[in-house]
This record gives C-alpha cells, sequence and structure tokens, in this order.
C-alpha cells in the first residue's frame, strides 16, 4: 500500500472531530484512538473524473456518511485524499472563458453530487 501513497501525500479532512481518522486504519493498518469501532468502508457508489476518483458509502457502525476524493497521478500513486464525514459534497468541474489577453470569468459545472446524506449535515463544493 506505501508504494501507491506519495510520500508528501496531501490529506484534507471535514467533519466531526471524532472521526478525524476514519480512513487511516485502511490505508495504514494502524489503530485508532477513537472509541468508535474501525470503520466499515464499503462504498456504495464510485465515480470518476480524471484524475480524480470519488468514492461514497455509509457507515452504519458508527451510524456516519462518508466520501472519499482520490488524486492520482498517471501511474496510479495516490497524492491527494480528501475525506469528508457527515458532509454533503458537491463536485463541480471549474473552467474558463476568455483570451490569454483577457480577464478570464470562471463557470462552474456541478457534476456529482452526495447522494447518501440527508440535508441535517454541512455541505461543501469540491472543485476539479
Amino acid at each position: 500500500m506505501h508504494r501507491l501513497l506519495a510520500p508528501d501525500l496531501e490529506w484534507w479532512f471535514h467533519g466531526p472531530p471524532s472521526h478525524r481518522h476514519h480512513l487511516i486504519p485502511h490505508l495504514t493498518a494502524a489503530t485508532t484512538s477513537s472509541s468508535s469501532s474501525k470503520p466499515v468502508l464499503v462504498p456504495d457508489l464510485i465515480v470518476g473524473f480524471g484524475s480524480v476518483t470519488i468514492a461514497e458509502g455509509f457507515d452504519e457502525t458508527n451510524l456516519v456518511w462518508w466520501v472519499h476524493a482520490w488524486t492520482t497521478t498517471a501511474d496510479g500513486v495516490i497524492t491527494e485524499i480528501r475525506e469528508y464525514v457527515n458532509t454533503s459534497v458537491t463536485v463541480t468541474r471549474l473552467g474558463f472563458h476568455g483570451s490569454d489577453d483577457v480577464v478570464a470569468s470562471a463557470m462552474c459545472t456541478s457534476v456529482w453530487q452526495s447522494k447518501l446524506c440527508d440535508e441535517s449535515v454541512p455541505g461543501l463544493i469540491l472543485a476539479i
């Protein structure tokens, strides 16, 4: 597994502090200091957008929704992981209009949104 993770892996987390290390035990075979059980991370949905792969699931043991966004290089090395727990995620594709000599205007197109969580959780936008 360590060969799949970049040595300078960038890890982002958003969610309740008690679930901060939700994914770490699976990637590192480490144990967590949290009082909750080791999470069950079986995705209900996996989608890809170029170098970004999104997985979404529900951990019944710990009663949390989760979304993981993985950014990989062309040879499959994971360079960035974004972990969202009890957070609704909307993925948008960020594009620009205009020529090089004119200030470009940004255009955001929503390409995916969390399906498993309800309206009671905070929402974030992930621009790719």
